[in-house]
């Protein structure tokens, strides 16, 4: 159940800061004005209030993994608000580092 519940949390962690940052981007790069931005900066931080409830106790270790949940979470991000198209090496880049999260994580101590 831990590990659910960990996986879960870096799920809406990564729907926090991935949006947070889109958002951002949208109310710069794209001149969508201060509502976007300020929602962003209000997601950004709800993103670092998120990582705190995470099972383990350890800072470095929960942003470390957290990384990998972040590379792949912003092709998918990508994927969906921009059209974007990741290649084979996106993907296996993100595979990657999912796997080194679940190292970091989930490896017996």
């Amino acid at each position: 159940m831990t590990v659910a519940k960990s996986v879960a949390l870096f799920a809406v962690a990564a729907l926090f800061e991935i949006g947070g940052a889109w958002l951002v981007w949208q109310g710069v790069r794209e001149h969508r004005g201060w509502i976007w931005i300020g929602a962003g900066v209000a997601a950004l931080g709800a993103y670092g209030f998120v990582a705190t409830l995470q099972p383990d106790a350890h800072f470095g270790r929960i942003l470390a993994a957290y990384g990998g949940v972040f590379v792949a979470g912003s092709l998918i991000w990508g994927m969906v608000a921009d059209g974007f198209r990741p290649d084979r090496w996106d993907v296996s880049g993100a595979l990657i580092c999912l796997l080194g999260m679940a190292v970091i994580m989930y490896a017996p101590r």
